[in-house]
Protein backbone atom coordinates (compact mmCIF):
# COMPACT_ATOMS: atom_id res chain seq x y z
CA UNK A 1 0.00 0.00 0.00
CA UNK A 2 2.57 2.05 1.15
CA UNK A 3 4.48 1.59 -2.03
CA UNK A 4 1.74 2.37 -4.05
CA UNK A 5 1.34 5.55 -2.76
CA UNK A 6 4.90 6.40 -3.13
CA UNK A 7 4.89 5.78 -7.17
CA UNK A 8 1.63 7.86 -7.70
CA UNK A 9 2.91 11.51 -7.57
CA UNK A 10 5.56 9.97 -9.95
CA UNK A 11 2.90 9.29 -12.78
CA UNK A 12 1.40 12.74 -11.72
CA UNK A 13 3.92 14.77 -12.63
CA UNK A 14 4.67 13.18 -15.77
CA UNK A 15 1.15 13.51 -17.28
CA UNK A 16 0.07 16.43 -19.57
CA UNK A 17 -2.39 18.61 -17.96
CA UNK A 18 -4.55 20.33 -20.75
CA UNK A 19 -6.00 22.81 -18.40
CA UNK A 20 -3.21 24.20 -17.44
CA UNK A 21 -1.20 23.79 -20.39
CA UNK A 22 -3.93 26.00 -22.06
CA UNK A 23 -3.66 28.35 -19.19
CA UNK A 24 0.09 28.34 -19.79
CA UNK A 25 -0.27 29.25 -23.36
CA UNK A 26 -3.00 32.10 -22.64
CA UNK A 27 -0.66 33.42 -20.00
CA UNK A 28 1.35 33.51 -23.33
CA UNK A 29 -0.96 35.17 -25.35
CA UNK A 30 0.65 38.15 -26.56
CA UNK A 31 3.56 36.61 -27.66
CA UNK A 32 1.80 34.45 -29.43
CA UNK A 33 -0.26 37.25 -31.08
CA UNK A 34 2.71 38.87 -31.48
CA UNK A 35 4.88 36.13 -32.92
CA UNK A 36 1.71 35.60 -35.19
CA UNK A 37 1.22 38.87 -36.57
CA UNK A 38 4.85 39.24 -37.07
CA UNK A 39 5.22 36.09 -39.62
CA UNK A 40 1.77 37.48 -41.43
CA UNK A 41 3.39 40.88 -41.87
CA UNK A 42 6.64 39.37 -43.48
CA UNK A 43 4.03 36.88 -45.68
CA UNK A 44 2.08 39.86 -46.65
CA UNK A 45 5.26 42.05 -47.56
CA UNK A 46 6.72 39.34 -49.98
CA UNK A 47 3.17 39.28 -51.26
CA UNK A 48 2.28 42.87 -52.15
CA UNK A 49 6.05 43.57 -52.78
CA UNK A 50 7.42 40.57 -55.26
CA UNK A 51 7.20 41.37 -58.38
CA UNK A 52 3.76 39.77 -60.04
CA UNK A 53 4.35 37.54 -63.22
CA UNK A 54 1.95 37.10 -65.69
CA UNK A 55 0.89 34.16 -67.81
CA UNK A 56 -0.51 34.93 -71.90
CA UNK A 57 -1.51 32.21 -74.47
CA UNK A 58 -1.99 31.43 -78.19
CA UNK A 59 -3.90 28.75 -79.50
CA UNK A 60 -3.55 27.65 -83.35
CA UNK A 61 -5.63 24.99 -85.47
CA UNK A 62 -5.53 23.77 -88.83
CA UNK A 63 -6.98 25.33 -91.63
CA UNK A 64 -9.59 23.89 -94.19
CA UNK A 65 -8.19 22.01 -96.70
CA UNK A 66 -9.26 24.53 -99.53
CA UNK A 67 -6.76 27.12 -97.95
CA UNK A 68 -3.81 24.90 -98.97
CA UNK A 69 -5.70 23.76 -102.81
CA UNK A 70 -3.32 26.37 -104.61
CA UNK A 71 -0.24 24.98 -103.11
CA UNK A 72 -1.22 21.62 -104.09
CA UNK A 73 -2.57 21.92 -107.03
CA UNK A 74 1.48 22.69 -107.88
CA UNK A 75 1.92 19.27 -108.39
CA UNK A 76 5.16 19.44 -107.21
CA UNK A 77 4.51 20.34 -103.15
CA UNK A 78 2.04 18.49 -100.61
CA UNK A 79 0.46 19.84 -97.47
CA UNK A 80 -1.86 18.71 -95.67
CA UNK A 81 -3.69 21.30 -93.13
CA UNK A 82 -2.53 18.33 -90.15
CA UNK A 83 1.03 18.63 -91.65
CA UNK A 84 1.42 22.51 -92.04
CA UNK A 85 0.28 22.86 -88.26
CA UNK A 86 3.04 20.10 -87.32
CA UNK A 87 5.57 22.52 -88.74
CA UNK A 88 4.55 25.80 -87.26
CA UNK A 89 4.46 23.63 -84.15
CA UNK A 90 8.24 22.61 -84.62
CA UNK A 91 9.07 26.55 -85.44
CA UNK A 92 7.19 27.61 -82.29
CA UNK A 93 9.71 25.09 -80.18
CA UNK A 94 12.50 25.59 -81.92
CA UNK A 95 15.16 27.68 -80.13
CA UNK A 96 16.76 28.87 -82.62
CA UNK A 97 13.65 30.55 -84.00
CA UNK A 98 13.40 32.00 -80.45
CA UNK A 99 16.67 33.45 -79.96
CA UNK A 100 16.69 35.18 -83.77
CA UNK A 101 13.29 36.94 -82.48
CA UNK A 102 14.54 37.46 -79.22
CA UNK A 103 17.95 39.52 -80.80
CA UNK A 104 15.90 40.71 -83.62
CA UNK A 105 13.30 42.35 -81.16
CA UNK A 106 15.13 43.54 -77.89
CA UNK A 107 12.71 46.34 -77.35
CA UNK A 108 9.78 43.67 -76.21
CA UNK A 109 12.16 41.90 -73.64
CA UNK A 110 13.44 45.18 -71.83
CA UNK A 111 11.55 44.08 -68.68
CA UNK A 112 13.84 41.56 -68.25
CA UNK A 113 16.98 40.94 -67.01
CA UNK A 114 19.45 39.93 -69.40
CA UNK A 115 23.13 40.54 -68.92
CA UNK A 116 24.94 42.44 -71.73
CA UNK A 117 28.05 40.16 -71.36
CA UNK A 118 26.13 36.83 -71.47
CA UNK A 119 22.93 37.50 -73.54
CA UNK A 120 22.60 34.10 -74.95
CA UNK A 121 22.74 32.70 -71.86
CA UNK A 122 20.26 34.94 -70.36
CA UNK A 123 18.00 34.29 -72.99
CA UNK A 124 18.60 30.25 -72.57
CA UNK A 125 17.45 30.45 -69.04
CA UNK A 126 14.46 32.71 -69.71
CA UNK A 127 13.27 30.40 -72.38
CA UNK A 128 13.41 27.20 -70.58
CA UNK A 129 11.62 29.09 -67.58
CA UNK A 130 8.71 31.28 -69.72
CA UNK A 131 7.74 29.02 -72.87
CA UNK A 132 5.62 26.62 -72.58
CA UNK A 133 4.39 24.45 -75.79
CA UNK A 134 0.43 23.12 -75.39
CA UNK A 135 -0.90 20.21 -77.13
CA UNK A 136 -3.77 18.36 -77.20
CA UNK A 137 -4.31 15.07 -75.17
CA UNK A 138 -2.16 12.53 -77.01
CA UNK A 139 -5.69 9.68 -76.91
CA UNK A 140 -7.73 12.04 -79.10
CA UNK A 141 -6.57 11.80 -82.31
CA UNK A 142 -9.67 13.14 -83.86
CA UNK A 143 -9.29 16.44 -86.35
CA UNK A 144 -11.40 18.92 -84.29
CA UNK A 145 -9.02 18.47 -81.00
CA UNK A 146 -6.01 18.92 -82.79
CA UNK A 147 -4.42 22.40 -81.74
CA UNK A 148 -0.80 23.42 -80.81
CA UNK A 149 -0.52 26.06 -77.96
CA UNK A 150 2.07 28.81 -76.94
CA UNK A 151 2.42 30.04 -72.97
CA UNK A 152 4.14 32.58 -72.03
CA UNK A 153 4.86 33.19 -67.98
CA UNK A 154 6.51 36.79 -67.90
CA UNK A 155 7.37 39.07 -65.05
CA UNK A 156 5.48 42.57 -64.77
CA UNK A 157 6.98 45.26 -67.54
CA UNK A 158 7.23 42.93 -70.31
CA UNK A 159 4.67 42.97 -72.95
CA UNK A 160 4.49 39.04 -73.08
CA UNK A 161 1.15 39.36 -75.54
CA UNK A 162 3.04 41.22 -77.82
CA UNK A 163 6.29 38.85 -77.20
CA UNK A 164 3.66 35.86 -78.03
CA UNK A 165 2.08 37.29 -81.23
CA UNK A 166 5.00 38.72 -82.61
CA UNK A 167 6.73 35.27 -82.50
CA UNK A 168 4.13 33.06 -84.08
CA UNK A 169 3.73 35.95 -86.61
CA UNK A 170 7.48 35.61 -86.87
CA UNK A 171 7.56 31.65 -87.31
CA UNK A 172 4.95 31.57 -89.58
CA UNK A 173 6.67 34.08 -91.77
CA UNK A 174 9.76 31.46 -91.82
CA UNK A 175 7.51 28.60 -92.52
CA UNK A 176 5.93 30.37 -95.32
CA UNK A 177 9.38 31.54 -96.62
CA UNK A 178 10.46 28.04 -96.40
CA UNK A 179 7.64 26.45 -98.17
CA UNK A 180 8.80 28.95 -100.96
CA UNK A 181 11.98 28.57 -101.17
CA UNK A 182 11.20 24.30 -101.54
CA UNK A 183 8.82 25.08 -103.66
CA UNK A 184 11.41 27.17 -106.16
CA UNK A 185 14.29 24.63 -105.25
CA UNK A 186 11.81 21.29 -106.73
CA UNK A 187 10.72 23.33 -109.65
CA UNK A 188 14.39 24.16 -110.37
CA UNK A 189 15.43 20.29 -109.80
CA UNK A 190 12.37 19.44 -112.15
CA UNK A 191 12.84 21.96 -114.86
CA UNK A 192 16.89 21.13 -114.40
CA UNK A 193 15.33 17.08 -114.92
CA UNK A 194 13.41 18.17 -117.67
CA UNK A 195 16.26 20.04 -119.58
CA UNK A 196 18.06 16.85 -118.65
CA UNK A 197 16.37 14.47 -120.35
CA UNK A 198 15.77 16.73 -123.82
CA UNK A 199 19.63 17.07 -123.97
CA UNK A 200 19.36 12.64 -123.14
CA UNK A 201 16.46 12.83 -125.91
CA UNK A 202 18.78 15.13 -128.28
CA UNK A 203 21.64 13.14 -127.96
CA UNK A 204 19.82 9.90 -128.08
CA UNK A 205 18.05 11.09 -131.92
CA UNK A 206 21.99 12.54 -133.08
CA UNK A 207 23.29 9.04 -132.49
CA UNK A 208 20.11 7.22 -134.06
CA UNK A 209 20.36 9.71 -136.91
CA UNK A 210 24.03 8.82 -137.11
CA UNK A 211 23.19 5.03 -137.29
CA UNK A 212 20.54 5.54 -139.64
CA UNK A 213 22.81 7.73 -142.22
CA UNK A 214 25.77 4.84 -141.90
CA UNK A 215 22.80 2.09 -142.48
CA UNK A 216 21.53 3.80 -145.82
CA UNK A 217 25.03 4.58 -146.79
CA UNK A 218 26.17 0.74 -146.10
CA UNK A 219 23.15 -0.42 -147.87
CA UNK A 220 23.68 2.29 -150.70
CA UNK A 221 27.39 0.97 -151.08
CA UNK A 222 26.68 -2.53 -150.96
CA UNK A 223 23.66 -2.17 -153.06
CA UNK A 224 26.31 -0.73 -155.73
CA UNK A 225 28.97 -3.40 -155.19
CA UNK A 226 26.12 -5.99 -156.37
CA UNK A 227 24.94 -3.91 -159.20
CA UNK A 228 28.65 -3.38 -160.09
CA UNK A 229 29.32 -7.35 -159.90
CA UNK A 230 25.83 -7.85 -161.74
CA UNK A 231 27.02 -5.55 -164.93
CA UNK A 232 30.38 -7.07 -164.47
CA UNK A 233 28.72 -10.76 -165.39
CA UNK A 234 26.24 -9.55 -167.90
CA UNK A 235 29.01 -8.12 -169.96
CA UNK A 236 31.09 -10.80 -169.47
CA UNK A 237 28.16 -13.14 -170.50
CA UNK A 238 27.38 -10.99 -173.63
CA UNK A 239 31.12 -10.57 -174.54
CA UNK A 240 31.50 -14.86 -174.23
CA UNK A 241 28.12 -15.14 -176.56
CA UNK A 242 29.75 -12.38 -179.25
CA UNK A 243 32.81 -14.90 -179.14
CA UNK A 244 30.55 -17.46 -179.42
CA UNK A 245 28.53 -16.22 -182.48
CA UNK A 246 31.61 -15.38 -184.22
CA UNK A 247 33.38 -18.71 -184.13
CA UNK A 248 29.67 -20.37 -185.02
CA UNK A 249 29.53 -17.70 -188.57
CA UNK A 250 33.41 -18.66 -189.29
CA UNK A 251 32.05 -22.31 -189.28
CA UNK A 252 29.38 -21.56 -191.51
CA UNK A 253 31.41 -19.39 -193.51
CA UNK A 254 33.10 -22.08 -194.18
CA UNK A 255 30.70 -24.52 -195.04
CA UNK A 256 28.66 -21.56 -197.03
CA UNK A 257 32.24 -21.54 -199.00
CA UNK A 258 32.75 -25.10 -199.83
CA UNK A 259 29.08 -25.80 -200.78
CA UNK A 260 29.29 -22.45 -203.04
CA UNK A 261 26.14 -20.74 -201.02
CA UNK A 262 27.12 -16.98 -201.38
CA UNK A 263 23.76 -15.71 -200.96
CA UNK A 264 20.43 -17.12 -198.73
CA UNK A 265 19.01 -20.48 -200.15
CA UNK A 266 17.45 -23.29 -198.83
CA UNK A 267 17.82 -27.17 -198.56
CA UNK A 268 15.09 -27.88 -200.81
CA UNK A 269 16.04 -24.94 -203.63
CA UNK A 270 19.40 -26.34 -203.61
CA UNK A 271 18.07 -29.67 -204.33
CA UNK A 272 15.79 -28.52 -207.11
CA UNK A 273 17.71 -26.27 -208.60
CA UNK A 274 19.44 -28.52 -211.20
CA UNK A 275 16.39 -30.09 -212.41
CA UNK A 276 13.52 -27.18 -212.82
CA UNK A 277 13.59 -24.87 -215.50
CA UNK A 278 11.94 -21.46 -215.82
CA UNK A 279 10.50 -19.69 -212.85
CA UNK A 280 9.45 -21.04 -210.11
CA UNK A 281 8.11 -19.53 -206.87
CA UNK A 282 8.04 -22.38 -204.13
CA UNK A 283 7.11 -21.93 -200.27
CA UNK A 284 8.43 -24.26 -197.91
CA UNK A 285 7.31 -24.92 -194.43
CA UNK A 286 9.46 -27.30 -192.13
CA UNK A 287 9.47 -27.46 -188.38
CA UNK A 288 13.34 -27.97 -188.80
CA UNK A 289 15.89 -25.67 -187.64
CA UNK A 290 17.96 -24.69 -190.85
CA UNK A 291 21.46 -24.80 -190.48
CA UNK A 292 23.30 -21.12 -190.31
CA UNK A 293 25.50 -21.86 -193.64
CA UNK A 294 22.09 -21.71 -196.09
CA UNK A 295 22.44 -17.91 -194.96
CA UNK A 296 25.75 -17.44 -197.12
CA UNK A 297 28.61 -16.71 -197.12
CA UNK A 298 28.01 -12.69 -197.80
CA UNK A 299 25.65 -12.64 -195.07
CA UNK A 300 27.42 -14.81 -192.42
CA UNK A 301 30.34 -12.37 -193.18
CA UNK A 302 29.06 -9.36 -192.61
CA UNK A 303 27.56 -10.45 -189.57
CA UNK A 304 30.77 -11.79 -188.38
CA UNK A 305 32.30 -8.26 -189.61
CA UNK A 306 29.88 -6.67 -187.82
CA UNK A 307 30.37 -8.70 -184.55
CA UNK A 308 33.82 -8.01 -184.75
CA UNK A 309 33.68 -4.53 -184.79
CA UNK A 310 30.89 -3.94 -181.96
CA UNK A 311 32.83 -1.96 -179.30
CA UNK A 312 30.13 -2.33 -176.65
CA UNK A 313 27.23 -5.52 -175.77
CA UNK A 314 25.42 -3.23 -173.62
CA UNK A 315 22.57 -2.93 -176.05
CA UNK A 316 22.31 -6.39 -176.59
CA UNK A 317 20.66 -6.86 -173.04
CA UNK A 318 17.85 -4.98 -171.51
CA UNK A 319 19.24 -5.73 -167.40
CA UNK A 320 22.27 -3.99 -169.04
CA UNK A 321 20.31 -0.92 -169.09
CA UNK A 322 18.33 -1.35 -165.66
CA UNK A 323 21.61 -1.86 -163.89
CA UNK A 324 23.12 1.56 -165.17
CA UNK A 325 20.05 3.56 -164.18
CA UNK A 326 19.70 1.92 -160.86
CA UNK A 327 23.41 2.55 -160.42
CA UNK A 328 23.04 6.47 -160.97
CA UNK A 329 19.98 6.22 -158.81
CA UNK A 330 21.87 5.14 -156.09
CA UNK A 331 24.97 8.10 -156.44
CA UNK A 332 22.60 10.30 -154.15
CA UNK A 333 20.40 9.00 -151.25
CA UNK A 334 17.74 11.55 -150.74
CA UNK A 335 16.98 10.54 -147.28
CA UNK A 336 20.57 10.71 -146.02
CA UNK A 337 20.51 14.47 -148.05
CA UNK A 338 17.70 15.40 -145.76
CA UNK A 339 18.71 13.95 -142.84
CA UNK A 340 22.05 15.66 -142.69
CA UNK A 341 20.18 19.14 -143.46
CA UNK A 342 18.39 19.11 -140.29
CA UNK A 343 19.15 22.06 -138.00
CA UNK A 344 18.87 21.87 -134.04
CA UNK A 345 15.78 23.15 -133.88
CA UNK A 346 14.57 20.84 -136.51
CA UNK A 347 15.76 17.71 -135.40
CA UNK A 348 14.07 18.68 -131.65
CA UNK A 349 10.99 18.32 -133.46
CA UNK A 350 11.27 14.63 -134.32
CA UNK A 351 12.13 14.22 -130.33
CA UNK A 352 10.05 11.65 -128.85
CA UNK A 353 8.23 12.95 -125.99
CA UNK A 354 9.42 16.06 -126.68
CA UNK A 355 6.02 17.99 -126.55
CA UNK A 356 5.22 16.50 -123.42
CA UNK A 357 8.35 17.76 -121.75
CA UNK A 358 8.08 20.56 -123.22
CA UNK A 359 4.52 21.21 -121.68
CA UNK A 360 5.49 20.61 -118.39
CA UNK A 361 8.25 22.53 -118.84
CA UNK A 362 6.10 25.58 -119.44
CA UNK A 363 3.40 24.71 -116.81
CA UNK A 364 6.16 24.96 -114.36
CA UNK A 365 7.71 28.08 -115.47
CA UNK A 366 4.06 29.23 -114.92
CA UNK A 367 3.46 28.38 -111.34
CA UNK A 368 3.25 32.06 -109.86
CA UNK A 369 2.60 31.15 -105.98
CA UNK A 370 2.18 34.07 -103.74
CA UNK A 371 3.43 32.14 -100.40
CA UNK A 372 3.08 35.48 -98.44
CA UNK A 373 -0.73 35.58 -99.08
CA UNK A 374 -0.46 31.58 -98.14
CA UNK A 375 -2.90 30.54 -94.41
CA UNK A 376 -0.95 27.44 -92.91
CA UNK A 377 -2.83 27.81 -89.63
CA UNK A 378 -6.27 29.17 -88.34
CA UNK A 379 -5.77 31.16 -85.49
CA UNK A 380 -8.04 30.21 -82.79
CA UNK A 381 -7.07 32.44 -79.98
CA UNK A 382 -4.45 35.44 -79.73
CA UNK A 383 -2.06 36.61 -77.14
CA UNK A 384 -3.94 38.79 -74.59
CA UNK A 385 -2.53 40.92 -72.01
CA UNK A 386 -3.90 38.78 -68.68
CA UNK A 387 -5.46 41.51 -66.11
CA UNK A 388 -4.33 39.13 -62.69
CA UNK A 389 -0.80 38.34 -61.80
CA UNK A 390 -0.51 34.00 -61.87
CA UNK A 391 1.96 34.66 -59.11
CA UNK A 392 2.76 35.42 -56.00
CA UNK A 393 -0.79 34.57 -54.95
CA UNK A 394 -1.47 37.32 -52.28
CA UNK A 395 -4.42 35.61 -50.48
CA UNK A 396 -2.27 32.35 -50.48
CA UNK A 397 0.61 33.56 -49.41
CA UNK A 398 -0.99 36.14 -46.32
CA UNK A 399 -3.13 33.10 -45.47
CA UNK A 400 -0.38 30.72 -44.94
CA UNK A 401 1.64 33.38 -42.92
CA UNK A 402 -0.88 32.90 -40.99
CA UNK A 403 -1.10 29.55 -39.94
CA UNK A 404 2.55 29.51 -40.67
CA UNK A 405 3.18 32.09 -38.20
CA UNK A 406 0.12 31.05 -35.44
CA UNK A 407 2.09 27.87 -35.57
CA UNK A 408 5.33 29.02 -34.96
CA UNK A 409 4.26 30.97 -31.82
CA UNK A 410 1.76 28.01 -30.28
CA UNK A 411 5.57 26.17 -30.62
CA UNK A 412 7.58 29.15 -28.86
CA UNK A 413 4.80 29.09 -26.29
CA UNK A 414 4.96 25.76 -25.31
CA UNK A 415 8.52 25.35 -25.52
CA UNK A 416 8.68 28.38 -22.75
CA UNK A 417 6.13 26.89 -20.54
CA UNK A 418 7.60 23.60 -20.92
CA UNK A 419 10.76 24.94 -19.85
CA UNK A 420 8.89 27.31 -16.72
CA UNK A 421 7.64 23.73 -15.67
CA UNK A 422 10.76 21.92 -15.14
CA UNK A 423 12.53 24.78 -13.24
CA UNK A 424 10.80 24.63 -10.40
CA UNK A 425 11.10 20.66 -9.98
CA UNK A 426 14.80 20.95 -10.81
CA UNK A 427 15.08 23.66 -7.79
CA UNK A 428 14.70 20.89 -4.91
Amino acid sequence: MRERLLQQPSNTSDEIDLVELFKALWRQKALIAGTTALVTLIAAAYAFLATPYYKTQTFLRPVEQSSLDQLNETGIYKLTPEEALARVASGLSSYENRLQFFLQNRELFQGLDIREDAVEQSFATFNEEAFTMLHPDPKRTDNRSAYVGLALTYPKGVDGASIVNGFASYVLDLERKEIAEDLDSLKGNRLAGLEMKMEAGRANYSAAKEAQIAMLQEQDALKKAQLRDELAALRDQLKIRRQNRIQELDEAIAIAESLGIRTPTTPSVMADARHEDGQVIRTEITNRQVPLYFLGADALKAERDTLLARTSDDFAEPRVAEIQTELALLERNREVEILLQRQDEQEDLYLKNLADWREEAARLKGIKLDTDRLRLVRLDQPALQPRTAIKPKKAMIVALGLVLGAMLAIFIALVRAMVARSAPAARP
